[in-house]
């Protein structure tokens, strides 16, 4: 697998390439945004390592640039912890946030769920409802005929929710399932990713019909079984 790390501290850097290598993945290193837009689009990483505080190009904006054009997976690794920091970059479309001094060993863990999130699922499935249609083994969807761009966490969330069609899936499973088991009072990244996908598929966002919230509890998706049609192969 191959990462691209963002970071301008030297020390981290290195730190970050050693254990990279020594792990078995591929290390570029970029020290500025612009650097690291310019690494991105040369040799298309499995992930991104990304630490906001940048000179020059803050690293939100490149958060803006490689949303952009692709939707790789992006760890965010920085020394602003507040709620705020978190949700602005989880909303502008990073997939995770790992606040500085960090441990590595959760480092890893991290990276190979956001990778796990990137990976294809095994067989065809498509879900076609009146309002938009998911093809999960092309990872695409389809709305009033434009195809819609989800990052990979945006899908796996998608995909939870509607294997388990007309379930209630808690907080805590949903965050297990999609981040990992270290993971269980983070809802906050629920809530953002949540309002990123019905901003992308529903008909009408603030009114929900497919994406349901259970308050206090979790989430659950609905498919109208008149107008819809779902076929399963392979």
């Amino acid at each position: 697998m191959r990462v691209l790390v963002v970071e301008d501290d030297p020390r981290i850097c290195r730190t970050l390439e050693v254990n990279l290598r020594a792990r078995g993945y591929e290390a570029d290193i970029a020290g500025t945004g612009e650097q690291a837009l310019h690494l991105a689009a040369r040799y298309h990483p499995d992930v991104v390592i990304l630490d906001l505080g940048l000179p020059a190009m803050d690293g939100l904006d490149v958060v803006r640039g490689l949303r952009g054009w692709t939707s790789v997976p992006i760890v965010v690794l920085s020394g602003r912890g507040s709620e705020e920091a978190k949700v602005e970059a989880l909303d502008l479309g990073a997939d995770d946030y790992l606040t500085k001094p960090f441990g590595m060993d959760e480092l890893f863990a991290r990276l190979r769920a956001a990778a796990r999130r990137a990976v294809l699922p095994e067989g065809d499935v498509v879900v076609t409802t009146p309002d938009f249609t998911l093809d999960f083994a092309k990872k695409q969807v389809w709305r009033d005929g434009e195809l819609i761009r989800l990052t990979p966490t945006q899908w796996h969330i998608v995909e939870v929710l509607v294997r388990n069609k007309s379930r209630l899936v808690t907080y805590e499973q949903l965050l297990h399932e999609v981040w990992g088991p270290m993971y269980e009072k983070e809802t906050n990244y629920l809530r953002v990713f949540m309002t990123q996908i019905r901003r992308a598929l529903e008909p009408e966002p603030s009114r929900p019909r497919y994406f349901i919230t259970e308050s206090g509890l979790g989430f659950r998706f609905e498919l109208p079984e008149v107008a819809a049609e779902a076929t399963t192969s392979g």
